[in-house]
């Protein structure tokens, strides 16, 4: 989750949302990818990290299924993202803060609890919460206050 964290701060110092993704291969424990929020940068508001670390890691290891791979996010994915950890057949998703709002996980849709969805990953929320909560608090206090 350190590197998720590390990956949600450089986003927003580039100003986008910070959130960031770590995909971890979970028999070796190796980084396969990560990365932070890059939607206002690429105008691609697919950009999330979960989204970027996906693509990378299929790519890199020319499979569209990453079986056995563990995600880690400081926010609760939203619902493509939930989706796209569904068809990429993730093994366990770890993730940080809660989203109330926008999450498709634990809440809204609650994506991995619909009949359609063919693969569920083992789900832990909460994980490093309040420093993943804190990023994005004091994303948005600077935001308002104009800084």
């Amino acid at each position: 989750m350190e590197r998720a964290l590390g990956e949600a701060r450089r986003a927003a110092a580039r100003d986008e949302v910070p959130v960031g993704a770590a995909l971890i291969d979970g028999a070796t424990g190796a980084v396969l990818s990560a990365a932070g929020n890059r939607t206002r940068e690429l105008d691609d508001p697919t950009a999330h990290a979960e989204m970027l670390v996906i693509r990378e890691a299929a790519s890199s290891l020319g499979a569209q299924r990453l079986v056995g791979c563990d995600l880690y996010v400081t926010l609760e994915p939203c619902p493509m993202c939930a989706a796209a950890i569904s068809f990429a057949r993730i093994r366990r998703l770890y993730f940080g803060a809660f989203d109330p709002k926008g999450g498709g996980v634990d809440h809204g849709p609650r994506i991995f609890d619909q009949a359609n969805c063919s693969h569920r990953p083992e789900v832990y929320g909460g994980i490093a919460e309040s420093a993943a909560a804190e990023v994005m608090r004091a994303f948005f206090r600077a935001r308002r206050s104009g800084a």
